[in-house]
């Protein structure tokens, strides 16, 4: 076998002698293949050497936000009006306690501190410009005593005749915090504790309504008072951040009377919502300033301004000449009151009366009706011991119907007209039945001048007498009206009875439960 080696390798050199001799021309090149897979990244590079800086940008605009320098600043320039403002309720809402001495106020003295007290307990004196006054102690809490103390002292109020009292103020509560910042001071964030003291709830840049919290920051002005014009909003809804309570659209009442600070909501239930007001109100001047400076009107513009025609048609005799008396009754308590008496300390802006509702609130007394009702319109005086004779429902509505109509005492004479009655029904209301009647006059001119009411055994019959100028042309239309008509029901047993109006023209059934 070893011997046969050389000579299979010699063939096979043969073999591949033969095959490269027989070997062709290289042909051309085939087409190229597809590309293979993206192999694995290398690794990566060294950084390369930092370039060289850029240009500097330009300066950006530097701002400062205003911020707040005082009233005092403000007077510097602004001293008359300064001086007039100093005179209103506004800058006494809150009153810091300086070195154991009480503030000082324009028309009041303050009462020592509550029973336990001295000057040198009390940080802070809540309101004292009239009405009342509260007291905090030196950690910021509202003295409130034990069950039995009485921390709040109400001043005497002559045009109620009451006040001149310490009463409760949450008595019994325990570490009542200071929590009335957002209407008490100026510049009023509830971030943190004034001054440090646990009890007061926020921080502020003054205490009491002062300038800048209704014109806002002045640092900007006073430094450039062209530059930059101090705020000034007129809106009605400006003054309505702290004379409301609750929701607008509701009036909050309790014991018998409206809550205090509830202006803007009152304005709100009536026409008078359109006018902003510093229209009635110069918002640097108050009421009780300009009553103890025996100023001769407390408002701008008078009633009669805009409602002449009221004032020209006032068909009753030997009544006030102040349209206030009626149609701003004092139905709001801030410090005292007697609901029973129908009166509490300040003027209601609800001013719209209904001659036909005599109650002011709702069923539970939570919420003020968006009318006034004859109750605090006419018996602040109309009441046993008041400064008139009792009056009746029935009376107080007949003479309150019409009142401000033409065709009174002085009007022209009249004659009797038609009534066309479609329907009627009956309602119950704050404790009152009310027929609400709807029908028709014969002519534009016609007026409803009474409605009389008769009881016979089971049926409350009621007739309209309606009146229109003998001498005046009118348009012979149809005119539309609806009348509610309180149902004199005292007296009368439970049971079913009828309402009958104007002889058989319409009636309707109700129960007497």
């Amino acid at each position: 076998m070893r011997n046969n080696v050389p000579v299979i390798v010699l063939i096979m050199l043969i073999v591949a002698l033969i095959l490269a001799a027989c070997q062709g021309d290289e042909g051309a090149a085939g087409p190229e293949g597809p590309a293979g897979a993206q192999g694995n990244p290398g690794p990566a590079g060294a950084d390369g050497e930092p370039g060289p800086p850029g240009l500097s940008g330009q300066d950006g605009a530097s701002f400062a936000p205003p911020s707040f320098v005082g009233s005092k600043t403000c007077a510097e320039c602004h001293e008359q009006i300064s001086e007039v403002f100093m005179q209103s309720g506004h800058p006494y809402k809150l009153n810091k306690v300086v070195d154991g001495q009480p503030p000082e106020y324009p028309y009041s003295d303050l009462p020592g501190p509550p029973e336990g007290y001295s000057w040198d307990d009390i940080s802070y004196v809540i309101g004292g410009y009239n009405w009342k006054v509260r007291f905090i102690d030196q950690d910021g809490y509202i003295i409130t005593g034990d069950e039995d103390a009485t921390t709040q002292y109400n001043f005497y109020n002559p045009d109620v005749d009451l006040g001149d009292e310490w009463v409760a103020y949450h008595a019994g509560e325990v570490e009542k915090p200071y929590d009335c910042g957002t209407c008490h001071t100026t510049g009023y964030s509830p971030e943190g504790n004034q001054d440090g003291l646990e009890g007061l709830i926020g921080t502020w840049a003054e205490a009491g309504i002062q300038c800048e919290e209704c014109h806002g920051p002045g640092s900007a002005h006073a430094q450039h008072p062209m530059s930059f014009e101090m705020k000034v909003d007129r809106d009605a809804a400006a003054c309505g951040d702290c004379h409301f309570r609750g929701i607008v659209e509701e009036v909050d009442s309790s014991g018998g009377l409206i809550k205090h600070h509830e202006q803007y909501e009152e304005l709100f239930q009536s026409k008078h919502a359109t006018i902003d007001c510093v229209q009635c109100h110069d918002p640097h001047v108050g009421v009780i300033q300009l009553r103890e400076q025996d100023a001769e009107h407390t408002t701008r513009i008078q009633c009669e301004n805009c409602h002449f025609k009221e004032e020209q048609n006032f068909n009753l005799e030997f009544h006030t000449s102040e349209c206030i008396e009626c149609h701003m009754p004092r139905v709001t308590k801030s410090a005292v009151g007697d609901p029973e008496k129908f009166t509490g300390d300040i003027r209601t802006h609800l001013m719209a009366i209904d001659p036909n509702q005599v109650d002011q609130f709702n069923a539970d007394g939570s919420l003020a009706l968006s009318q006034l009702g004859l109750n605090f319109a006419c018996r602040h005086c109309h009441i046993e011991g008041g400064k008139a004779s009792p009056k009746s429902d029935a009376e107080l509505i007949d003479a309150a119907t019409g009142i401000h109509e033409p065709g009174g005492t002085s009007g022209p004479e009249t004659e009797s007209s038609q009534v066309f009655v479609d329907s009627v029904t009956v309602e119950e209301q704050n404790g009152q039945y009310v027929a609400i009647v709807q029908g028709n006059l014969p002519d534009s001119c016609t007026t409803i001048e009474s409605v009389d009411q008769q009881v016979n055994d089971s049926v409350i019959e009621l007739t309209i007498n309606a009146i229109r100028p003998s001498d005046l042309m009118c348009a012979s239309v149809l005119t539309p009206f609806i009348e509610a008509v309180v149902l004199e029901t005292e007296g009368l047993e439970p049971g079913e009875y009828t309402v009958d109006v104007n002889g058989g023209q319409a009636t309707a059934t109700f129960t007497i439960s």
